[in-house]
């Protein structure tokens, strides 16, 4: 009790300590069980509290702060995700116009396949290919300007 300062966590020593001492197999006679118990009692003392430590230095009080990543980007994230956005716009405003009109209902707007096919009285298999089209285009683009970055 001393050592937890609180009764569940005692028991729960107490208990692991003599389900160690009962499922240990000595290689020699123990010739004071009374100090062999003891030790491992202390052992299983010492574990708890270490672990009790660790477990309350993951949910410290966040109002101070120490644990709060921050979350704002920092500038060079922030310059690189403008150009990869740039990269992005500028390869969809090269596409052809039906396959661009694809992929911005799909994309942007959200329609489905259907939804585009009625929309611009085209096949929904039309609109597969418009849209593996685009995605392809895009891929392709990104790909060409990181080989060119690196």
């Amino acid at each position: 009790m001393r050592r937890f300062r609180n009764r569940e966590d005692a028991a729960d020593a107490t208990q692991e300590t003599f389900l160690r001492m009962l499922t240990v197999v000595p290689k020699t006679e123990i010739a004071n069980p009374h100090a062999y118990l003891f030790q491992i009692a202390k052992s299983v003392a010492h574990g708890r509290t270490a672990k009790l430590l660790r477990e309350s230095a993951l949910f410290a009080d966040e109002s101070l702060g120490t644990f709060v990543a921050d979350e704002t980007p920092d500038a060079e994230r922030t310059v690189a995700a403008r150009q990869e956005l740039a990269l992005l716009v500028a390869t969809i405003a090269a596409l052809p116009t039906r396959c661009k009109m694809v992929f911005v209902l799909s994309r942007i707007e959200g329609l489905s396949n259907g939804e585009i096919a009625l929309k611009l009285s085209i096949t929904r298999n039309m609109v597969e290919k418009h849209i593996m089209k685009a995605l392809l285009h895009c891929r392709d683009a990104r790909l060409s300007a990181s080989t060119r970055a690196a």
